[in-house]
């Protein structure tokens, strides 16, 4: 180890974090449940515990899993809980200043931007690689494909993954804007602003008139209900994530009643959590870093600037106005 200066062993830097203030059972997070303040940390080797790094911050990644840790309640994810007064965590890139254990560096000079680490390379790219690549498999070339909340963090790499197999891939999303962008940047077939085509199941039948081979779920209520009344037998229906109830008791969302369905089709409807799969992040990190290189897989960041951000950031989320990967920049 080289040798610390007596100036690096006494310096004591400001540090501006997020915590949990109160709990925030329903709707969307707001001042009341999270507070912004300023703390000092010292960097002296003395003060970091063993296996324990200090980082500078340079990327915060904005993920919909971070709410269902707000809530006081363990249900639906299941998700262990933020402390009152605890620090939010959460995935990010960062520079390591001082550290105590062995770390997995970024290569600076892969040609990949650092915010691709939190995106393509980071929960959404391996939410939707685990989805289509695993949990949906096999998946044969010419499936119909169906993907909500299209233009999302997952949504787009799902969908470009799926196009990859050989897959017709049709989308929902909450804007024209949207399903614009999904069809030109992100290769869909084809996709319906579900603002507009409020009729579901009429939706369906007309971007599926041969049913639904593979529906990867980010959104649950209505549309799942709706997409069982149009699988095919034997159809895979990865729930990722469902978006559209987070913000909700259990005892206000949408209940599902054509579950049925399930037995008749044969279909195999599989709820995912990452944390299972980091057996398989190597291979994930592998092909996603080789379609990112070759351009097979494009992506969409929405960077906010300061992480003063976060809050209003974090609510963006659960709004229709989101598009593509949220990423606060903090340096």
């Amino acid at each position: 180890m080289s040798e610390i200066s007596e100036e690096m062993r006494m310096t004591v830097v400001e540090s501006r974090e997020w915590y949990m203030a109160a709990y925030a059972p329903e709707g969307v997070p707001t001042s009341d449940h999270l507070k912004l303040r300023t703390v000092k940390i010292s960097l002296a080797l003395d003060s970091i515990p063993d296996q324990h790094v200090v980082l500078e911050t340079l990327f915060i990644s904005l993920d919909p899993y971070l709410r269902s840790k707000m809530t006081g309640r363990e249900d639906g994810l299941y998700s262990p809980q933020y402390n009152l007064n605890e620090v939010v965590s959460a995935f990010g890139v960062g520079r390591v200043v001082r550290s105590k254990a062995l770390i997995r560096k970024i290569d600076a000079d892969a040609g990949i931007l650092l915010p691709e680490y939190i995106s393509t390379l980071g929960v959404p790219g391996f939410a939707a690689w685990i989805g289509i690549q695993v949990v949906a498999e096999p998946i044969k070339p010419g499936s119909n494909v169906f993907i909500s909340a299209a233009a999302g963090a997952v949504g787009m790499y799902a969908g470009q993954l799926a196009k990859l197999k050989g897959c017709r891939v049709v989308g929902s999303t909450g804007s024209d804007e949207k399903v614009r962008l999904i069809k030109e940047e992100f290769g869909y077939d084809d996709a319906f602003n579900y603002h507009t085509e409020t009729d579901y199941d009429a939706a369906l039948s007309k971007y599926f008139p041969n049913g639904i081979d593979v529906y990867l779920d980010n959104v649950g209520g209505e549309m799942l209900e709706a997409v069982l009344n149009h699988v095919n037998r034997h159809a895979k229906i990865p729930l990722c994530g469902m978006i559209s109830e987070y913000n909700k008791v259990w005892t206000e969302r949408k209940g599902v009643r054509n579950l049925l369905n399930l037995v008749g089709k044969e279909v195999k409807m599989q709820g995912f959590l990452l944390g299972s799969y980091l057996d398989r992040f190597g291979d994930f990190a592998k092909e996603m870093e080789s379609h990112l290189k070759e351009r097979k897989i494009n992506s969409k960041l929405k960077i906010v600037h300061g992480i003063d951000k976060f809050l209003e950031s974090l609510g963006s989320l659960f709004t229709s106005s989101n598009i593509g990967k949220v990423v606060i920049q903090v340096k």
